[in-house]
């Protein structure tokens, strides 16, 4: 197999950018990425796809959904795989970084989870939710919230509500804002929490079974895809890892390992 061969032979022969111009194609390629599954979904890709390709991958993982962007600015890393691309633009309307959204991989469905209730009706009046305080985290949260009939935001705020546009809110839901990574620690001090796919995997969660709702795949703007440096992103090295993280192969791996936890697009 040989993945994206005449584009990357392409790309080296053209020189297209100064990133493609000026890089080994045999230099390793230092990826950031979120443990789970982000994580092992690259690893699955570095350990066997890539070898195929002759393409070195070191996988850097991170905890939190800032470090991997402001490492890949900083040149500590060539590329990242943990966000979606309303996440990436508003790291970008904020500090102006040169990044580039090369191409989505795969979904994780948000979703609200509890450990005192075992059913979304079952919420009481008042009840404490926890939710992500940045920007495009509580947008999700408050969208699914929204879906489920719990809240309504503002008209024409959809794409960008926070707390603040807020204007329904019938069962007077007390919300907690936390980091991301809190989140599922927080289910033992709130009624219920909305809780990112990868942080709710990594704490032992299955959303296809412990989630009270969850996002719908269909229409869903909040892929996970690779990021890269405007400076990298004709790099025959970052097409051949997107053209592997967007094959079937991969796709299947994430199907069978994942079981409706992470989706592919």
């Amino acid at each position: 197999m040989r993945i994206r061969a005449a584009l990357v032979a392409l790309l080296l022969t053209a020189g297209c950018g100064t990133g493609a111009a000026a890089t080994d194609p045999h230099t390793v390629l230092r990826v950031g990425v979120s443990p789970s599954p982000h994580g092992e979904i690259l690893k699955h890709v570095a350990d066997i796809l890539a070898k195929d390709e002759n393409l070195k991958i070191k996988v850097v993982e991170f905890t939190d959904y800032v470090l991997p962007n402001t490492a890949l600015v900083d040149g500590d890393i060539d590329a990242n795989y943990f966000q979606t691309q309303p996440n990436l633009d508003a790291f970008k309307q904020t500090t102006g970084a040169p990044l580039e959204w090369i191409g989505a991989v795969h979904l994780e469905p948000l979703g609200l989870y509890s450990k005192k209730i075992h059913k979304l009706a079952d919420l009481p009046t008042g009840a404490k939710i926890g939710i992500a305080k940045e920007g495009p985290n509580q947008t999700r949260g408050l969208a699914l919230l929204q879906a489920n009939g719990r809240i309504k935001v503002r008209t024409g705020t959809e794409a960008t509500a926070t707390l603040r546009d807020v204007e329904y809110n019938p069962g007077q839901l007390e919300f907690v804002e936390l980091e991301p990574s809190e989140l599922p620690r927080s289910l033992e001090d709130t009624d219920a929490s909305v809780v990112n796919g990868n942080y709710a995997i990594g704490a032992g969660l299955k959303p296809s079974l412990d989630a009270l709702v969850l996002e719908k795949a269909e229409g869903n703007p909040n892929a996970n895809g690779l990021v890269t440096r405007t400076e990298l992103k004709d790099d025959p090295r970052i097409a051949e890892l997107i053209g592997m993280l967007q094959s079937k192969q991969v796709k299947d791996y994430i199907k069978q390992k994942f079981s409706g936890t992470a989706l592919p697009v």
